[in-house]
């Protein structure tokens, strides 16, 4: 693909993620359609599903997980909540920081949707496998890998909810604050 082609695929993915946001604050998830969706972004359907698999995948799509896995399997001694946690951290500081007031809307939008919140922890769990696939190729317990996973990414998930549901504060301040959590650690 070249870079013309890249740069164009990026604005038409942007220009649907924002569209759809749009569409689900006023109509609803559910009352909203893909084909609405691409109607109101000005392309066919069939770009939406090149871009997005499925309509949840505007608000599900979550490239940090490979990130997170490469930064964990370089910390192969102390505690496996410092594992994890330290090893997210390392992940968030290397990726470029996400577009916040886009990362608040999508997860308002589930949080508020209830049928969304199970695809919020699908996706989480997702994560949490991943991780403790790395774990376990490192030489940890399946089940005290399993265990710290899902500790962290329900911390996580608390924090993110918590962030969305507010107007202020930073994505960046509130992740940090529940990995500190989440790894054990109190919050002055």
């Amino acid at each position: 693909m070249t870079q013309a082609n890249r740069s164009r695929a990026e604005a038409t993915r942007h220009r649907l993620t924002e569209v759809a946001l749009d569409l689900f604050e006023r109509d609803g998830f559910d009352r909203t359609t893909t084909a609405s969706i691409a109607a109101a972004a000005g392309v066919s359907e069939m770009t939406f599903f090149r871009h997005f698999g499925t309509k949840q995948g505007v608000l599900f799509d979550d490239p940090y997980d490979p990130a997170i896995v490469h930064a964990i399997a370089g910390r192969r001694e102390g505690p496996l909540l410092r594992r994890i946690t330290e090893g997210m951290r390392q992940a968030w500081a290397e990726l470029p920081e996400p577009a916040e007031a886009q990362v608040r809307r999508r997860i308002a939008i589930v949080a508020t949707t209830p049928e969304l919140r199970a695809g919020m922890r699908a996706n989480m769990e997702r994560t949490e496998d991943a991780v403790v696939g790395q774990l376990v190729a490192d030489g940890s317990n399946a089940f005290d890998a399993r265990v710290a996973a899902a500790s962290v990414m329900s911390g996580v998930a608390a924090g993110l909810l918590e962030w969305a549901a507010s107007s202020d504060g930073r994505l960046h301040d509130r992740l940090m604050a529940a990995l500190t959590v989440a790894g054990g650690a109190d919050r002055d």
